[in-house]
């Protein structure tokens, strides 16, 4: 499998390609920043990293997208950048015919290093172990797309070469740890509920 990880940025968009190795291992295939100039207009920078997208989906040929979940944070001008790259990186693989995933920060982190809680230090170290790098990947943009590639390889549904859960790392059971706190919270702020089916009356 190949995956193409997306940290979703304005100013700078992470990229990174991985391929999936016998043994549960993982092989980087090209790393890189999608930049765009602050001095420009919205719409011209928008412009920018899709057509940067763009390039990369072409030359790379992936199976599946790794979108990093944007969450609301403090800075609205900045979270409000995120979403729209986000949201251009789905579009260019719903193009394409290639499937998304999202992964929230904590399960990256807990994917690739074992804790929800990890810095991005962390992060990049753990990142180039993994794909046996001489030095970690910068900046910590690119670093944050290989590992959202390198998260959904490991995913514990399908992990590198289908496992299953019991042969999980403990990594991996941190990741789904992660990923299932992440849903619980999500569907406790959205007060989402099933509701039961209405009874019929004659």
């Amino acid at each position: 499998m190949r995956v193409l990880g997306v940290d979703p940025g304005l100013t700078r968009c992470g990229i990174g390609v991985v391929d999936s190795l016998p043994g549960r291992r993982a092989e980087l295939v090209a790393v890189g920043v999608a930049t765009s100039d602050p001095g420009t207009t919205p719409d011209l920078r928008l412009l920018r990293v899709a057509e940067r997208l763009d390039a990369w989906f072409d030359e790379h040929v992936p199976d599946v997208v790794a979108v990093e979940r944007v969450f609301a944070q403090h800075n609205h001008g900045t979270v409000m950048g995120t979403a729209q790259v986000a949201g251009l990186a789905m579009v260019a693989a719903a193009r394409r015919g290639v499937p998304v995933a999202l992964h929230t920060p904590s399960e990256v982190k807990a994917a690739v290093t074992g804790s929800g809680r990890a810095g991005k230090e962390q992060v990049q170290r753990m990142v180039a172990s993994i794909l046996r790098l001489d030095e970690p990947p910068r900046p910590a943009d690119a670093a944050d797309a290989l590992a959202l590639a390198i998260t959904h390889l490991w995913r514990p549904a399908g992990a590198l070469q289908g496992g299953d859960r019991h042969e999980l790392t403990p990594a991996q059971r941190a990741w789904a740890a992660a990923e299932h706190d992440a849903r619980s919270r999500s569907g406790y702020r959205t007060g989402v509920r099933e509701r039961p089916p209405a009874r019929r009356t004659r």
